[in-house]
């Protein structure tokens, strides 16, 4: 699991408050993340998956896209979380955000929202937020649905 630092939501009820602050934490390399993940799955032959998450992930994404491109070169798969919705990422047109979600294998979307907070639904914190499998491919058809109208 890979944790971001800093994060403009601030959920109030976030699971992860020590991350907001952009200060706080330690910063480490591209090139690091990538040694450690690869001396973890040499080590590890269980591991069969990475999650990034925050903070907030995409204020990061050109900085993850080599880390991400490196897990799912070792062939597992990549989730990642995000308080934005997989529209606004999107509407941003950001081309490092894009190719971040275009690695992933999962994305959870969307804020935390502590009065839509649930226990019943794995790998959520609130009813609003969904998982999104292959959000490469729900981009492309946003962008194709987009064009059309």
């Amino acid at each position: 699991m890979v944790f971001t630092q800093g994060c403009p939501h601030r959920c109030p009820g976030c699971h992860n408050p020590g991350t907001h602050d952009p200060e706080g934490g330690y910063e480490r390399s591209t090139d690091e993340l990538i040694a450690d993940f690869e001396k973890n799955f040499d080590e590890n032959p269980l591991l069969d998956g990475v999650t990034i998450s925050g903070g907030e992930p995409m204020i990061y994404a050109r900085e993850l896209l080599p880390f991400a491109r490196a897990v799912k070169e070792s062939g597992l798969n990549l989730w990642i979380y995000t308080g934005y919705t997989i529209e606004e990422l999107c509407a941003r047109e950001d081309a490092d955000e894009i190719a971040l979600l275009e690695a992933a294998d999962a994305l959870v979307d969307g804020r935390f929202v502590l009065e839509l907070r649930t226990l019943g639904v794995r790998f959520i914190g609130s009813s609003n937020q969904r998982i999104i499998e292959k959000p490469g491919l729900y981009i492309h058809t946003i962008a194709n649905s987009d064009r059309e109208e």
